[in-house]
């Protein structure tokens, strides 16, 4: 499974930048919807279920606000472990732009699907991150970031589970 999903992961990212390529040759105005790929590690804290993770995430820049908060936007996601425990999530994320680099606190609540991975107590969950990425390019950018997903005592148990993931977004 691992090996296939590793796979699936190299030929989803070769296409991702394939399709950046292209946008930019063909010299076509580049839309307002930002992609975050990222990949990681699931609930790295705890020994017995931590997991690789990948994930996609998108951003409609076209939605974003001026605020007191900051720029924000909502974004919407998921997140797949190498145990088949899977996170689908919508939610607001804040940016704060410092030069090239930007600091990215985002609050999702989702749905979350155990698989064969760690139980977190209730099929609620609620994602709270902060990612710190910088610009590479006109339309990318490279980054880290780190979450905690817990279901704020919904369910008779709430272990959560801390995740650090590497980033790339790309607006198309």
């Amino acid at each position: 499974m691992k090996n296939k999903l590793r796979i699936f992961i190299f030929i989803f990212i070769l296409n991702f930048f394939a399709i950046g390529a292209k946008a930019e040759k063909e010299d076509k105005a580049i839309s307002d919807h930002e992609w975050n790929v990222y990949t990681g590690m699931f609930d790295f804290s705890d020994d017995g279920k931590r997991s690789t993770l990948f994930g996609l995430q998108h951003q409609n820049e076209s939605l974003k606000k001026e605020s007191f908060f900051g720029t924000i936007s909502p974004i919407t996601g998921f997140l797949i472990t190498g145990d088949n425990a899977g996170y689908v999530y919508t939610g607001v994320q804040a940016e704060y732009k410092l030069g090239n680099l930007n600091i990215v606190p985002s609050f999702t609540p989702g749905i979350y699907s155990e698989g064969d991975g760690k139980d977190l107590g209730h099929p609620i969950e609620f994602k709270s991150e902060i990612q710190l990425s910088f610009d590479l390019f006109k339309n990318s950018e490279l980054g880290f970031s780190y979450n905690h997903i817990s279901n704020a005592s919904l369910g008779e148990k709430n272990p959560g589970a801390n995740s650090y993931m590497f980033n790339f977004l790309k607006s198309f």
